[in-house]
């Protein structure tokens, strides 16, 4: 049979690639094992959306056990120390387990199809990232069933609260777990955001230049960089409260010549460019939803790249701004604030060309697009906030109070989580192939705007009275009672929108009432929406050509030298590589090594002895060395499609 018969005739055909030493499950792996082995970046994007969404689940009943403690004064729900704990795995499930990989699913699905490529560059460290991530949400709250339970130090850890001698459960074990997990979740963030640099700087499809890349992949490059940039910062400082905890050095411990002010420094360093890490995703999913349901292109596209740009740099000269009740003087305090005055404003700019695009504009208000209104509208009640703790003597009276609780919850809340919620509805249909219940999804939203501004407005309320955050209880009379009753109802409100969101996304794939998709069902702008819903194993039949920034909508209204044009295929058709087990190999052996630093420390408490039984860790290093080695052994694999030239 010719080659012009397998790939218009027979786009069944295939050709396999042997393996060099170690088998690698094929084409037609099924079920559990084709899960487990994936190195789809569709499917792992998938996962890692799954799995944070269960964190979701997991981290909003944690937060409403805080809520219902705090309904009245003096309850007894949760202990102090139970309290500590919530507040603490709260936190830390939040940013960590959350909003960081709910951003990394949608890097792994979308970006790849924006910019024309039918994988990352990397698919098997990609997957490893995944498993890194599930193992240090395990890690993390394997510390619930530890010697004195999950860790009760914030989720910032300030010192010393995470010295050993000052902990409230002899050999507590929770600060431990938290460290370990850190750190692993840490690696899973370098090895995806090494691979999404490598990947959009190599991989764009022909005349996808650097100014045709939708505003979603330019978030992903920069957040990707303030990854790298960030999270060293954070792995020495966990690195030496290790040490601290485990082999007792002093680095923090001021009784010895530490300095606790050198964790917050660390910290925070990565901490406020964590904030954009949060925040620029869902920046990019509104740039992207906005012009879509305002029926224009976006308004002032380069700005809104530089200004990101600009927001990821500055983010690395604003840390100090979380410290200044802590001594660091006139000169340090000064500098600190005006530059947090000046990162206001690429924010802005980004605020009035969402404004911009939608001037003028045919609105439709749909599901996406209200969630896209609420986040610009709450995230602006965040920033406003947020620029009166720039000026420092304000700052000295909301430290440490519910005023500051509102404001990072109506930015982290308000602003990330529901641009991810937009990001879920607008491109469910491309991963599903089916199209939401509208009358469900605004249903969610009502409930989601509602409860959320009940739970946090009337923190701000709270902190100026004078109720002080990371407390347990109140006492009688001093009028904090009927803010913090609304504030519980408004968190249970939006509890039950967010696990109905929730429910509406993890069933979509099944519902077979929801209507079919087609390809473009927004009548959306950029490359992705050229393709099948669902997307097929190989994204792209052909590889495309760009001529358009707005290539899909060009190529349904634009001039006819703008619409897209495609590579022939070849006779190679499209090479698919094969599934592996390497990267799961390699992350279940970091599991177990973790684990086994943690079962040695937990020995040692128990028994009092100084044998360290290393035998677990070392198994465990010994699994990640040979998934490493079988890695790099078990050869390309793989095998050849041939579809018909319209089969995308």
């Amino acid at each position: 049979m010719s080659t012009e018969s397998l790939k218009y005739l027979n786009p069944e055909s295939q050709t396999d690639l042997k393996t060099k030493v170690f088998p690698r499950p094929g084409q037609n792996t099924t079920g559990v094992i084709n899960w487990l082995t994936t190195i789809d970046h569709k499917k792992i994007g998938v996962m890692y959306g799954m799995a944070a969404l269960f964190f979701l689940i997991l981290g909003g009943v944690e937060a409403l056990l805080i809520r219902s403690q705090l309904w009245n004064h003096n309850m007894d729900i949760l202990s102090n120390r139970e309290y500590n704990q919530m507040f603490t795995m709260h936190g830390t499930t939040m940013v960590f387990l959350v909003i960081m990989p709910l951003s990394a699913a949608f890097f792994n699905f979308i970006m790849p199809l924006q910019i024309g490529a039918r994988d990352v560059a990397f698919p098997r460290i990609n997957t490893l990232s995944l498993w890194c991530f599930i193992a240090g949400g395990l890690i993390l709250n394997l510390s619930w069933i530890c010697t004195g339970g999950s860790p009760a130090i914030g989720w910032f850890g300030y010192a010393p609260l995470t010295d050993t001698r000052f902990a409230e459960v002899l050999g507590d074990m929770g600060p431990d777990f938290w460290i370990f997990s850190l750190q692993i979740l840490g690696l899973a963030s370098l090895l995806a955001s090494f691979n999404f640099i490598t990947t959009i700087i190599n991989m764009r499809a022909p005349g996808m230049t650097m100014m045709r890349l939708p505003v979603f992949t330019w978030m992903t490059l920069i957040v990707s960089f303030l990854i790298i940039l960030a999270f060293p910062a954070i792995t020495i400082a966990l690195v030496e409260l290790m040490f601290d905890r485990t082999y007792g050095t002093n680095f923090y411990d001021f009784l010895e010549g530490g300095k606790p002010h050198l964790w917050q420094h660390l910290f925070w360093i990565f901490g406020h460019p964590e904030v954009y890490i949060l925040i620029l995703p869902a920046m990019g999913i509104i740039s992207e939803i906005i012009p879509v349901f305002s029926r224009k292109p976006l308004f002032g596209y380069g700005l809104i790249i530089f200004s990101g740009a600009i927001i990821g740099f500055m983010g690395f000269a604003v840390w100090s701004h979380h410290m200044f009740t802590t001594g660091m003087g006139i000169v340090a305090t000064s500098a600190f604030s005006i530059l947090t005055m000046l990162i206001a404003i690429p924010t802005g700019v980004k605020i009035f060309n969402w404004i911009g695009t939608m001037w003028g504009g045919r609105i439709r208000f749909d599901t996406p697009m209200l969630f896209a209104l609420g986040f610009i509208t709450m995230f602006m009640v965040g920033g406003f906030t947020g620029i009166m703790h720039s000026s420092v003597p304000i700052d000295a009276q909301h430290q440490d109070s519910y005023f500051v609780v509102a404001h990072f919850h109506y930015v982290l809340i308000g602003g990330a989580l529901f641009g991810l919620f937009a990001g879920f509805y607008f491109w469910l249909p491309k991963l599903t192939g089916k199209i939401l219940s509208e009358k469900l999804g605004k249903f969610v939203f009502t409930l989601m705007f509602l409860g959320f501004n009940l739970t946090f407005f009337p923190m701000h309320y709270l902190g100026m009275i004078g109720q002080p955050r990371r407390t347990h209880s109140y006492n009688e009379g001093h009028g904090f009672e009927t803010w913090n009753q609304i504030a519980t109802v408004g968190a249970f409100i939006l509890g039950v929108g967010i696990a109905v969101g929730v429910y509406q996304f993890v069933t979509a794939a099944f519902n077979k009432k929801l209507k079919p998709a087609g390809k473009n069902p927004w009548d959306a702008r950029t490359l992705e929406w050229t393709l099948s819903s669902p997307v097929k194993e190989y994204n792209f039949a052909r590889t495309p050509i760009i001529k358009s920034r707005d290539q899909a909508w060009e190529n349904n209204y634009g001039d006819k030298d703008k619409h897209s044009e495609k590579e022939p295929l070849g006779d190679h058709g499209v090479h698919m590589p094969d599934r592996s087990w390497c990267p799961l190999i390699s992350g279940i052996g970091l599991f177990v090594f973790v684990l086994g630093m943690l079962f040695r420390k937990t020995i040692e408490v128990s028994d009092n002895f100084l044998a360290t039984p290393y035998e677990v860790a070392i198994g465990g290093c010994s699994v990640f060395i040979l998934g490493i080695i079988m890695w790099s052994l078990e050869g390309p694999g793989g095998y050849h499609l041939f579809p018909k030239e319209n089969e995308e």
